[in-house]
């Protein structure tokens, strides 16, 4: 016969205890552009003004991508600036913990990818008021160039022209 299931242990029979973990609150937007796409995460901090993510410890109003500061990865300050843009435009410096992870694409193209993101992470806060402001600056809009595919016959480049025969 089968026994009764009981939360007590049997004898000779380990417990183990799981801590319980704090669920973090984030918003989260996804960028491309190119070949280059960026999960960008928005956390709310506590009192401690700090997140914890993947084990890393990010202040309140610090950017990492991929596991480092946006610094290292984006020195220039006109990067910086655009970075900065759409928590400029609405007025949500050093609100949140910022973490992305980006892959793919060339340095150019991963920016734009993560300011989208950004952007598409800070409309998820508040659409009434905050949409209208960053789709005036233009930082909702997805740039949809991308690179031309090659074509067959050309050469294995996109723009060359067919080669004609000779005779």
């Amino acid at each position: 016969m089968a026994k009764a299931k009981t939360d007590k242990p049997e004898k000779g029979e380990k417990v183990v205890k799981v801590p319980k973990v704090k669920a973090t609150q984030y918003y989260e937007g996804i960028g491309r552009r190119k070949e280059a796409v960026a999960r960008v995460r928005l956390y709310l901090t506590g009192r401690e003004k700090v997140a914890t993510v993947e084990g890393a410890k990010i202040k309140q109003g610090e950017i990492m991508v991929n596991k480092k500061a946006v610094a290292v990865i984006f020195n220039s300050d006109s990067h910086k600036i655009r970075i900065a843009q759409p928590f400029k435009v609405t007025n949500t410096e050093d609100r949140f913990a910022v973490s992305a992870h980006i892959s793919g694409g060339g340095p150019n193209g991963q920016l734009e990818a993560l300011i989208l993101g950004i952007a598409r992470a800070l409309e998820k806060t508040d659409k009434e008021t905050v949409r209208p402001a960053l789709k005036a600056k233009g930082l909702l809009t997805r740039n949809a160039k991308v690179r031309q595919r090659r074509m067959v016959g050309t050469g294995g480049k996109a723009r060359r022209q067919k080669q004609s025969p000779k005779r």
